[in-house]
């Protein structure tokens, strides 16, 4: 019997998240979601086997409903990760290559829309914007309606998967933009793409504190900094049981072992906190889009 390995992702076809999942899988079969609950629920009920999502981007920081339900689904561990350069494209349908600057409507997600603010305010201010759910979901729009004047902010791949010429290249406010996508699994086993070379390991972790306990953060801290473990980045999450209650969501730039980082949750979970591996896990650049 063949297993076959299947691949969700945010979809539809031409988004960013497509493009990380094109970056670090091959002959796997890929489907599209729609939301990033309906992506996660996908892999919770083994409908796919990994699931890519983004989790957070240069500009707009932390795509919270990602890591809300990683959260909320503990079962689930990040077993890898992609980063993608985020390049806006205005693109229209074929029959308007010519008359571009006519366009009636752009459309977009909300955070392309926002990336792209002063192109869009110093060339195309007379130019109304609307949101859609993915700058794939706004490239395919633009391209079942011919008979309007409309664009589409998106990638490249958008405007060769739904056959729409670009007119504006690199219309972003930065060009160091990127996003992290995350690879989701059931187990815990580290992923390694036989496309892209790996640029080291991260651990992330989970980490409640005491509510009676102050400085207890501080002291959480100085268990990773006294043993020279350093973190790429540390933020909170409300745990939803009520103001002022935190996870903190910890990212350690090294891979789990045998002594080290087990050491260090003994001490935080002595210091009466408790902590969890989301997951420990190779990551990747991906250059070429």
């Amino acid at each position: 019997m063949i297993v076959t390995t299947k691949v969700g992702y945010l979809g539809p076809k031409g988004t960013f998240t497509k493009i990380a999942v094109d970056a670090l899988f091959s002959g796997e079969e890929k489907q599209s979601y729609m939301t990033i609950p309906e992506c996660i629920d996908a892999v919770k009920h083994g409908h796919v086997t990994y699931g890519v999502l983004p989790l957070e981007n240069a500009l707009e920081g932390t795509v919270n409903v990602t890591l809300d339900y990683l959260i909320q689904y503990k079962m689930l561990k990040i077993v890898s990760e992609v980063v993608v350069p985020i390049r806006q494209h205005l693109m229209v349908h074929p029959d308007h290559r010519d008359d571009w600057k006519d366009i009636t409507t752009i459309y977009s997600h909300p955070h392309a829309i926002a990336q792209c603010h002063r192109f869009l305010h110093n060339g195309m201010k007379h130019v109304p914007t609307e949101t859609f759910t993915s700058t794939g979901a706004a490239a395919q729009y633009v391209s079942e309606h011919p008979e309007s004047k409309f664009g589409a902010i998106a990638n490249t791949l958008a405007a060769t998967e739904y056959g729409l010429d670009i007119v504006k290249e690199n219309i972003h406010d930065f060009s160091n933009n990127h996003t992290r996508f995350v690879v989701l699994h059931k187990n815990d086993i580290q992923w390694s793409s036989p496309r892209l070379e790996s640029k080291g390991y991260k651990t992330t972790l989970m980490i409640s504190l005491p509510t009676d306990h102050a400085g207890a953060l501080h002291q959480v801290l100085s268990a990773f900094a006294w043993r020279k473990i350093n973190l790429s980045k540390i933020e909170s999450r409300p745990m939803k049981t009520g103001l002022g209650n935190y996870y903190f969501l910890v990212d350690v730039e090294q891979k789990m072992d045998d002594i080290l980082i087990p050491n260090t949750i003994a001490e935080i979970e002595a210091l009466g906190c408790s902590a969890e591996v989301l997951g420990s896990y190779p990551y990747f650049i991906c250059e070429n889009v």
